[in-house]
């Protein structure tokens, strides 16, 4: 036992330096044609300190594929739309190839290397591999052993070699290499034939240039006739199609169109029975313990389908027919301009419109002839203005200004009728944020246009008329006194007021550093000739006699105020709006420091009030806010006292306003004396 031991032991020992000797021939080999390693440094390289060598640059690397899609869509068949593909597949698959590689210990294996033949040669692989492992155990169980014996026997050169197994992998590869075939080049080249050149030349003097728009002239005056000959014509014959058929049809819409327009008002009135009794009787009994504070009743609010992505931009009532106003309909958000919309409304009918104009730009101001109650003017946010005619049953303006007679190239932000001019031609004023201020003529069938006056950022007194456009300013509003017709006030985007007049187009008459932002409405007084009123962003409302350049009243509201308006019955009532939703109702003969009504419209928050009108006859206000809404008002018993007053007269509201002015002076004259 012991020399079958040792035998074997000397047998592995020999098998152990066979491999040893093996592995240090193989690496010896390596090391012959192993080359040096030889340190390249390029000539551009940058050379680093060892601070800016340590310095780490992290670099955070995703899974994501920068190049997938994220805006994948799928249509729903269960909820009947398209919606977007939430999950993204972010594997990117660079390269993929088919293999035809097989287990061989698989059924389709083994039938493969039975068919080949290759069964036994297979077995023999496995029977040699199990050698293998058998020896390898029994390295692990003579190992003990071999450190106990290895003092007392002695070492010997092993004389016989270790069969060599054939370790063999338990997959079968097959190489397989092709080659592509390169496709070969092609060039291909057209040429074009140049097109054919023709010198002209001709000389240009005065009169040929004077012909040629002479002759352009003609050319469109022709064109202009044509056009209306063509119109007239098919008119004629659109009236004579739908007359000949539909005659019997049209006289009988006709003549029951009016009485169709009562019974409509008879049907709203009937509706609104409660408002329309509130509107005739409603009294606030308890405004006689309220000392003078008053309140403000909600009546029929008036909104259009059309109108409901819109902001009320103007409210007029009209000046002849005291139940009909005119509503505005455009965007004060440079962002979100589009079209425009102007509804002429009734208070016997609040359902519908009576009248309804769509504009290509959005609507910023309007205003009624004072005589002519038909006719409208209309400011738009490209600049331009027209005329409507409500006597005319089309959707297109009367007349419309252009860019050829002197469009203005910014916003128009109010209009306003003036007498006829010297040729008894009827005339409005628009101011623009271009900084003109320009009289506009209606002549035959076209708008006339003459600048009144350009604003100037500098205060000088003394304009210089060549200084260009570079330092004007932006008009915001404008109002003409009711009795001088040639005095007016311009207010701008810096906060200052102007009196300006007709006839001097480069000087002012004054100015005032009226607010520190923009001016949004500027009143003459209705009743006193030397007072106005204006409101600012500035949160303030301030009231002004012309001769002063301080203000005689300043009211803080606490949020921006977007119009002032004066009462038509009283010298010392006015109604203000501001972007919080509220009214407030000012009466200073009662109240100088605060107002009597403050009172919210809006039934959203974040609603805001962009304009205010009072009724000339009927105890009613009129309110529009940013939603497209216009709402009207009735003003209780305590809001409308001087309605009640016997004494009531023009002089006797000068009178009233004159003192309160002097109360104001008297001070600050007391302090300028001392």
């Amino acid at each position: 036992m012991t020399a079958l031991s040792s035998s074997k032991m000397q047998g592995k020992l020999s098998m152990r330096r066979y491999k040893d000797d093996e592995e240090f021939r193989i690496l010896d080999e390596e090391d012959e044609w192993m080359q040096p390693k030889i340190l390249m440094k390029p000539d551009d390289q940058l050379d680093l300190s060892p601070e800016e060598l340590k310095e780490e640059f992290t670099r955070i690397l995703t899974a994501n594929n920068p190049h997938a899609p994220n805006n994948i869509v799928r249509y729903s068949f269960k909820e009947r739309c398209y919606k977007m593909k939430m999950g993204v597949d972010q594997l990117a698959v660079h390269f993929s190839m088919d293999g035809n590689m097989l287990h061989k210990e698989s059924d389709e294996g083994r039938r493969q290397l039975t068919r080949l033949g290759l069964g036994d040669g297979a077995a023999m692989g496995e029977q040699s591999l199990n050698e293998v492992e058998l020896l390898a155990e029994e390295d692990l169980e003579v190992e003990g052993e071999t450190e106990e014996t290895e003092r007392d026997v002695p070492k010997e050169v092993p004389t016989v070699k270790p069969p060599e197994t054939a370790l063999r992998n338990q997959f079968n590869y097959s190489e397989r290499a092709s080659q592509t075939f390169n496709n070969p080049y092609r060039e291909r080249g057209t040429s074009t034939e140049p097109p054919p050149r023709t010198n002209f030349s001709a000389t240009a003097n005065q009169w040929e240039i004077f012909d040629a728009y002479q002759e352009d002239l003609e050319r469109q005056e022709r064109q202009k006739e044509k056009q209306k000959s063509r119109d007239k014509e098919t008119e004629r014959r659109g009236n004579n199609k739908s007359s000949a058929p539909e005659a019997g049809q049209s006289e009988e819409i006709q003549r029951i169109g009016k009485p169709a327009k009562i019974v409509e008002r008879m049907v709203n009135q009937n509706t609104h029975d409660e408002i329309a009794q509130d509107f005739k009787y409603w009294e606030d009994a308890s405004d006689e313990f309220k000392g003078n504070e008053g309140t403000l009743l909600p009546l029929w609010p008036f909104k259009s389908e059309k109108a409901k992505k819109l902001s009320v931009t103007a409210v007029v009532f009209n000046p002849e027919y005291d139940d009909m106003f005119a509503v505005g309909h455009g965007s004060y958000d440079f962002l979100k301009q589009g079209s425009g919309l102007i509804c002429v409304y009734s208070l016997k009918n609040p359902s519908f419109p009576e009248f309804t104009y769509t504009t290509e730009s959005g609507v910023i101001t309007l205003d009624f002839h004072p005589e002519h109650p038909w006719l409208m003017a209309v400011g738009f946010y490209d600049g331009g203005v027209a005329v409507y005619n409500l006597r005319e049953k089309t959707n297109e303006p009367s007349y419309s200004s252009s860019a050829k007679n002197g469009k203005h190239t910014d916003t128009v932000w109010q209009v306003y009728w003036q007498e006829n001019d010297l040729d008894n031609n009827l005339n409005f004023f628009s101011i623009s944020s271009d900084g003109r201020v320009t009289c506009w003529s209606l002549i035959k069938n076209e708008l006339h246009n003459t600048d009144i006056i350009l604003i100037r950022l500098n205060t000088r007194a003394e304009l210089d008329p060549g200084a260009g456009g570079l330092d004007l300013a932006c008009g915001t509003c404008i109002d003409f006194h009711k009795s001088t017709d040639y005095l007016f006030l311009v207010g701008t985007e810096e906060g200052k007021i102007h009196k300006c007049s007709k006839h001097y187009s480069s000087q002012y008459l004054d100015t005032y550093n009226a607010h520190h932002m923009a001016v949004y409405a500027v009143r003459w007084n209705t009743f006193h000739p030397r007072v106005f009123a204006s409101c600012s962003a500035d949160w303030t409302v301030k009231i002004w006699d012309h001769n002063y350049s301080e203000p005689m009243f300043t009211f803080d509201l606490g949020n921006s105020v977007g119009d002032v308006v004066w009462s038509p019955y009283s010298a010392t009532v006015f109604g203000a709006v501001t972007d919080d939703g509220q009214v407030h109702i000012f009466d200073l003969s009662q109240e100088k420091y605060s107002p009597l009504c403050q009172q919210s419209v809006v039934q959203k928050k974040k609603t805001k009030v962009n304009h205010l009108a009072f009724n000339k006859h009927y105890p009613v206000i009129l309110v529009g806010d940013d939603r497209g809404n216009a709402l009207t008002l009735k003003l209780s018993p305590n809001l409308r006292k001087c309605l009640k007053d016997k004494a009531y007269s023009t002089e006797n509201e000068v009178a009233k306003m004159e003192k309160l002015l002097e109360l104001v002076r008297e001070p600050a004259a007391e302090e300028n004396e001392k």
